[in-house]
């Protein structure tokens, strides 16, 4: 295999030591704070937590390794058009802060799955959402964080690749059981840091190396492998429209139509119906902070570009043989991946142009990546697993005992993550971050479009959200196996796969489900009777804890009282007597209540704290609405300028 230089100098590997220790401290600097041992602490962060920790969490949830390595290695393959993407994500944590996340906090929820149990009563649809979301997490997010990450660890240290994600999962697992949301939010918004300063370390270096962005778009365009396939000469040269978003809306890799509808409003789910997200702006000491730090996240989701998609293209002008090779024996040779090697063009960049120390520096900034993502699907999905799946087998679960289930579920999720290893490794990595945006389009595009009509249209019923959902997820799984079945020809190769594959983009067809999802919701609500006004207290649009001309004060003081007993059962003092000093010292470093607490069941979230949260003053209230304006300006231009 032809290598780059490996890191193997001391002050490389000191500062990576130096970061592992740093998160360490960090993370577990979170078993000082009070009030761990409860559920609010350690599944929403208290809800105490300001607007840059929220947004710098958001954004390190969402960029892992997969875009340091696949974004990158798209960049490096077919141009730019990927972005969309990433400069999308500004509308959407704006459409979260301002328009989802009122009503979810109105609801008084942990989960969102949570959120649909209320809104429409019965369980099935909850446990779906929740076994679901878990599947998603295991297959896609964890999978894919795990095959970046191990990618690159192999690529600068040579070291084998279960060693080096067993004790990834390992350190990263330590900090999320004991400290939980808030070990993950602060050791993220660290981890945030780290990254942005060795991106644009990198990105520096890089476009010095090339000579500015004109020698990029020239060097670039040439950047041909030496050794070619005998099927056609355009195999191996880059795309003429490598530097513009709009492609051609039929006979292009990635259609402007499709891409710019997917990327927008086919990632809805993700971005305003998807626990690892939601669940950090749920942590937010109010809906301002929420905005504001959705606002953080969304203009630092204006960066990869220049931090990500330009190194990749600059690492193939510099490196084609390695980077654009077509051949797959020199594929073979130089990445172990006869597809290409595209995926290897940020690590490359790396091992190559980075100096002795900031190496090190880099390589601490892709373990920022993997462990952020791995910490936030491992608290997410604790979080969905206890409070939405355990409670329905165990309704009167103490505190203590949700807390102990969440933590072990994390150490189960560590052992399904090394055991998937051999499947990640097995797949094929030459479109990676295409594989990650298909795969998530089939299952979650149906999501989007039923958490929408759940909060706008008050008519909608559980039968049609459960048959709705359904049937966007039947459609969803058709194409996905026909997908599967049938793989994309290889450059030159005559296409032959079924015409839903070969005519319709995958974008084209998260566009197609997502209106086969919102009929099959209006069809099958108006099969079963509407809901009384009184069920729809507090979780839509219309009927929100904050809109009091709206509310039913029957409900109100009712739902008021049960918050006060259930409030007043979190207060009964705990005692520790009789209890082991190794018990006593397991239950701190936890932040696990002791066995002897008298606490029945998990808090509420009262009626009065749900309408602290969303209060405004009208000062900030207009500071955000312009700063999200100006955000969505920037976005807007951005896009224009690299039409």
């Amino acid at each position: 295999m032809n290598s780059a230089p490996g890191l193997d100098h001391w002050a490389d590997i000191l500062i990576v030591i130096l970061y592992f220790i740093a998160v360490l401290i960090v993370g577990l600097w979170s078993l000082c704070r009070p009030n761990r041992g409860s559920i609010k602490s350690y599944f929403l962060a208290g809800r105490d937590l300001s607007w840059w920790p929220v947004g710098a969490s958001l954004f390190s949830s969402n960029i892992g390794s997969e875009h340091f390595v696949g974004l990158a290695g798209t960049g490096a393959a077919a141009g730019i058009a990927m972005v969309f993407y990433e400069w999308n994500s500004m509308f959407l944590v704006v459409v979260l802060a301002w328009f989802f996340l009122p009503v979810y906090v109105s609801a008084g929820v942990y989960t969102l799955p949570e959120f649909m149990a209320k809104r429409f009563g019965g369980a099935r649809l909850r446990i779906y959402l929740s076994c679901l979301s878990l599947v998603l997490y295991i297959v896609t997010k964890l999978a894919v964080s795990i095959y970046a990450g191990g990618l690159f660890i192999k690529l600068a240290l040579g070291w084998d690749m279960y060693i080096s994600i067993a004790g990834l999962l390992l350190i990263t697992g330590i900090y999320t059981v004991m400290g939980g949301l808030a070990a993950v939010i602060y050791t993220d918004t660290f981890q945030t840091f780290i990254m942005t300063v060795g991106a644009v370390v990198l990105s520096v270096i890089s476009f010095n190396k090339i000579g500015g962005y004109k020698q990029l778009v020239h060097r670039y365009m040439m950047a041909v492998p030496s050794v070619t396939t005998n099927v056609t000469s355009s195999c191996g040269r880059p795309r003429e429209d490598a530097f513009h978003l709009f492609r051609d809306p039929v006979n292009s890799d990635n259609p402007w139509p499709g891409i710019l509808l997917q990327s927008s409003i086919g990632c809805m789910w993700y971005w305003c119906c998807d626990q690892v997200i939601v669940q950090r702006s749920l942590a937010a000491k109010n809906l301002s902070h929420a905005k504001g730090g959705s606002l953080l996240a969304g203009y630092l989701k204006l960066t990869p570009l220049f931090f990500m998609v330009f190194p990749g293209m600059i690492s193939r002008a510099l490196y084609p043989d390695v980077i654009a090779c077509v051949d797959p024996v020199k594929c073979q040779e130089y990445c172990e991946n006869p597809v290409g090697c595209s995926n290897v063009a940020y690590p490359k960049l790396v091992l190559e142009l980075m100096p002795v120390g900031l190496r090190g520096l880099l390589m601490a900034v892709m373990l920022s990546a993997i462990m952020s993502s791995l910490t936030s699907i491992f608290n997410s999905s604790a979080t969905l697993f206890t409070m939405d799946l355990w409670r329905r087998v165990r309704n009167h679960a103490s505190e203590r005992e949700l807390l102990i289930v969440g933590r072990l579920f994390i150490l189960l999720l560590c052992g399904v993550a090394i055991l998937w290893i051999p499947m990640v490794k097995s797949s094929q990595g030459g479109q990676l971050f295409n594989y990650i945006q298909a795969v998530q389009g089939y299952l979650g595009t149906p999501i989007g479009a039923l958490f929408l009509a759940a909060i706008l249209w008050k008519r909608m019923n559980e039968r049609g959200a459960f048959f709705g959902l359904l049937s966007g997820h039947a459609a969803g799984v058709i194409r996905m196996v026909i997908d599967f079945a049938y793989p994309a020809p290889q450059c030159g190769e005559v296409d032959t796969r079924p015409v839903i594959l070969s005519a319709v983009h995958y974008t084209y067809f998260g566009s197609i489900n997502l209106i086969i999802t919102a009929l099959a919701i209006v069809i099958f609500s108006y099969t079963a009777p509407a809901q009384d006004e009184e069920q729809l207290y507090a979780v839509t649009w219309w009927t929100r804890v904050d809109r009091k001309s709206q509310t039913n004060r029957h409900t109100d003081l009712t739902l008021q009282e049960d918050d006060t007993l259930s409030e007043s059962s979190q207060q009964t003092p705990t005692t520790e007597a009789g209890i082991s000093r190794w018990q006593r010292w397991f239950n701190f470093a936890c932040g696990i209540p002791s066995s002897t607490a008298k606490i029945k069941e998990a808090p509420e979230i009262s009626i009065a704290q749900r309408r602290s949260f969303l209060l405004e003053t009208s000062k900030w209230r207009g500071f955000l609405n312009i700063n999200a304006t100006i955000g969505l300006v920037v976005m807007a231009f951005l896009i224009g300028y690299f039409h």
